[in-house]
């Protein structure tokens, strides 16, 4: 079973009366539990690609599919539904709410689950709180807290909702380095102990140094696909089509960390 699949996917803008393509017949395939980087230069086609994978944008043609169900045609409404039960968003600016303390921003997204008491509400935010290490935060605003502990906050607002996949667009690029390296660490550990999928949109080399997998993107076209093996070098793929029309897939996860 893949977490995503993408089936010859275009996506078209219109800048005034101008066509602009920013991606042409991307096809992939994820399997779950992969860390994942989305690398390429600034307009390359990594984050709308993101944004296509978290069902916030749609393609112009082509097929998406997320835990093996087509998402293709759905609703706006339907489109929230699955993102808010499937698919959690860290976000360079951490995209925390002002007024509300750190649990309460945890919370947020479960308040509009019917599916999920107060009770059980109460138990996931304390729970992913503590795993981030801000258990002693719990009530200080984000304009109280630092920039690596305000997206300590917003990893664990992504995990409460116990997402399959987690989304995450430059999530150090407001980070100094060495909180960065915090967060890229804390990151891999839920990726290893909750086998929760990790796709990021990067250009930063410290996230690449850390995914297992790496898709490279330049000019809304996949250039070259990585598996990074044992022995922590990469096996790349890449892309053919210009040539025979073939286009690179990942492979398999190599077993072991």
């Amino acid at each position: 079973m893949s977490v995503v699949r993408i089936e010859h996917v275009y996506k078209d803008y219109l800048l005034g009366e101008q066509k602009v393509q920013a991606l042409k017949d991307i096809t992939l395939s994820f399997e779950p539990g992969v860390f994942l980087a989305i690398a390429g230069p600034s307009g390359s086609g990594k984050t709308t690609l993101l944004n296509l994978i978290g069902c916030i944008d749609t393609p112009s043609s082509g097929k998406i599919y997320i835990n093996d169900q087509d998402v293709s045609g759905r609703t706006p409404d339907q489109l929230a539904d699955l993102r808010n039960r499937t698919i959690g968003f860290i976000f360079q600016t951490f995209n925390l709410l002002p007024v509300l303390s750190a649990a309460e921003n945890v919370e947020y997204p479960l308040l509009q689950r019917s599916d999920v008491s107060r009770q059980e509400r109460q138990k996931r935010v304390a729970y992913f709180l503590d795993i981030v290490g801000l258990s002693k935060y719990v009530h200080h605003r984000p304009n109280q807290l630092s920039g690596g502990q305000r997206q300590r906050v917003a990893i664990a607002r992504a995990l409460a909702i116990r997402p399959s996949i987690v989304l995450a667009d430059e999530p150090t690029a407001n980070l100094d380095h060495q909180t960065g390296e915090e967060i890229l660490n804390l990151m891999k550990q839920i990726n290893r102990s909750f086998k929760t999928t990790f796709i990021f949109s990067t250009h930063d080399k410290r996230v690449i140094a850390k995914a297992d997998r790496l898709v490279r993107i330049d000019d809304g076209e996949i250039f070259a696909l990585g598996v990074r093996s044992e022995a922590k070098t990469w096996s790349l793929a890449r892309n053919r089509r210009a040539t025979d029309g073939a286009q690179p897939q990942l492979g398999e996860s190599p077993k072991g960390p």
